[in-house]
């Protein structure tokens, strides 16, 4: 048996890979809530590795959050996911765990990096200010990821996915992701009967968005690609792997999408007094696609997959 450590379990992305992992008969998930283990805390972490005997590692604890959360927290933003890859890399590299995969954002590249975005567009220009310091803190992820692999021959492999959205996301109204903001949003208008619904910003900026189910079969598959067909010469230059639907939708339309899947019939209204954030936000998947994997969950289906599951725990994120 493989003893898998997923760290950030229980949230979005994480659960959805101990939820894949959990299926194989070879392996044994280990995983530790946060009150069992302090991510930020050097000491805990190295003394949970030292004990556990762990043989890989999925890098999907962060602190996250949407514009809003960003603004507002960047101190936050940037230490902790700091302290957590920083800490989590080094102790798996110090307890002789030679596989690691770290999940990163698509934020790590440029405001306005050409479209679709490559993997070699990264330290190529300046970042969009409303989330720098979290994609300064993912770029020094890839780096640790890439540096111990140069230094110590670790097999520490990086994804950077798009914009996530699935069961188990953020619902909070102040400070999730544009789309469960939405979905949220759209749901209490709905109940309210509300005659409009404002969304941030113009409506159209542009963005791609995977189902949390595919990134999970992305990471798992990237990280159990056998060295020789990972390590190739066209990977070999590459710090990490773009992971993407290969759509894209403006906020514009994804509004419109969501709220015909939630039921509301009302008004929907930009506000330009808010910000944008990055114009367009499509990932160059090529190289990923060239070693076998693609995504398979549309963004419609997807969407009411999520919505179901918003209403199945309506009481429990009522309360977030």
């Amino acid at each position: 048996m493989r003893r898998v450590f997923v760290a950030g379990h229980r949230g979005m992305v994480g659960s959805a890979i101990v939820r894949l992992l959990s299926a194989a008969d070879d392996v044994e998930v280990v995983s530790a809530t946060r009150s069992e283990l302090d991510l930020i805390d050097q000491a805990a972490v190295r003394a949970f590795f030292a004990d556990r005997a762990i043989d890989e590692v999925y890098l999907a604890a962060a602190k996250v959050g949407g514009i809003g959360a960003n603004n507002t927290y960047p101190a936050e933003f940037l230490y902790e996911n700091l302290m957590i890859e920083a800490n989590l890399i080094h102790a798996a590299h110090t307890a002789g765990v030679d596989k690691l995969m770290f999940l990163g954002s698509s934020c790590i590249y440029p405001r306005l990096a050409e479209q679709p975005m490559r993997e070699d567009s990264l330290l190529t220009g300046p970042l969009e200010l409303t989330n720098e310091p979290y994609a300064i803190a993912k770029i020094a992820g890839i780096k640790l990821c890439e540096s111990y692999r140069r230094q110590y021959g670790r097999d520490y492999r990086s994804v950077m996915p798009t914009n996530l959205y699935g069961p188990g996301d953020n619902f909070h109204p102040a400070n999730s992701h544009v789309l469960p903001a939405m979905l949220r949003r759209f749901h209490e208008a709905k109940l309210s009967g509300a005659d409009e619904v404002v969304i941030w910003g113009t409506g159209t900026p542009l963005r791609e968005f995977l189902h949390v189910d595919d990134m999970a079969a992305a990471s798992v598959f990237v990280a159990e690609l056998p060295a020789e067909r990972y390590w190739t010469p066209a990977t070999e230059r590459l710090s990490h792997l773009n992971v993407g639907s290969g759509a894209e939708v403006s906020i514009a339309e994804l509004a419109a999408l969501v709220a015909e899947v939630v039921g509301y019939s009302g008004r929907i209204v930009q506000d330009p007094s808010k910000p944008d954030g990055t114009p367009r936000k499509l990932l160059d998947t090529s190289a990923l696609t060239a070693l076998g994997w693609q995504a398979h969950i549309g963004l419609r289906e997807g969407l009411a997959e999520t919505y179901a599951w918003f209403l199945e725990n309506a009481e429990h994120l009522r309360q977030a």
